[in-house]
This record gives structure tokens, C-alpha cells and sequence, in this order.
């Protein structure tokens, strides 16, 4: 199972993200552009020590991304079609998460071959992207027994 972030904005949604994938054992695509310039200080700033823990593949586009990727893509949305808790998750998924400031294009939306809906109280827009991966992962973490020994 890894962990995509499509053209990410936030360096330290980012670093959080790397070090929830790194204590959970999962890989990271990053898909350029990226909103923040990609450094070895600002990478060590974000992630701290644990991104040297962390498998991470950059992408020059999604283009790159698309053409590589093995399982499903899995994209978690605010225009899912399928609720967390219903969802049904594969040990090779790709758990893609959008840019902060954006999502996804419609493109990227329906190449999808799942997308999820975290349920939230009615109002409220969206979680931050770092917590909403993390419980995503958990879930299907959970159900393909795939949690670090």
C-alpha cells in the first residue's frame, strides 16, 4: 500500500504525512508541482528524522505518476462515491490525496478506481489532509492486516 499526494502545497502537511507513512510502513508518491520548494532543509524542517524511514518517489506530473502506478487508485474526496466505512480496500491500493488548495482535476477524479468520502457533520468542509490520510490508512490498514508487527 502507498500514500500519493497530488501537487501538494503545504510543506508541513507534507512532513506530517511522511512521518505517519514512515511509522506505518508506507511508501509516498509525491506528483509534482508541488506548492513549496523541495529541499533537504525544508524536507528535514517538515518530516524531522523520520524521512530518511520513508520510501518517497517524485513524479514530475501526473502523467509519470499514472503511468507507473500497479494497484488501485483510491482517491479520498469530498465528492466520494463510496463512504469510508463501506469502502472495501486492497493490500496494493494507492491512497491519492489532492492538492489543499484544489482536490484534483475532474481528469485525475475519474481515473480514480475508488473514490472515499470520510462522513463528517454536516457543514464542515473538509479535514486536514495529513489527518484525513492518516485515517484512511488506518481503515485500510485494518483490513488488509497490514499494520507494522
Amino acid at each position: 500500500m502507498r500514500i500519493a499526494l497530488y501537487q501538494p502545497d503545504i510543506a508541513g502537511n507534507v512532513g506530517a504525512i511522511l512521518r505517519t507513512a514512515a511509522c506505518l510502513g508506507l511508501a509516498v508518491d509525491l506528483i509534482e508541482p508541488m506548492g513549496f520548494t523541495w529541499n533537504e532543509k525544508a524536507v528535514a524542517r517538515s518530516g524531522m528524522d523520520y524521512v530518511g524511514a520513508v520510501e518517497i518517489v517524485r513524479h514530475v506530473d501526473w502523467a509519470a505518476f499514472r503511468d507507473q502506478v500497479r494497484g488501485r487508485i483510491v482517491l479520498l474526496t469530498t465528492k466520494g462515491a463510496v463512504r469510508l466505512d463501506a469502502a472495501t480496500f486492497q493490500s496494493d491500493d494507492v491512497l491519492l490525496m489532492g492538492s489543499e488548495g484544489a482536490g484534483v482535476p475532474d481528469g485525475v477524479h475519474a481515473r480514480a478506481d475508488l473514490r472515499v468520502l470520510i462522513p463528517m457533520r454536516p457543514g464542515l468542509r473538509s479535514m486536514n489532509i495529513s489527518v484525513a490520510t492518516a485515517i484512511v490508512a488506518a481503515e485500510a490498514l485494518r483490513q488488509t492486516d497490514g499494520w507494522p508487527a
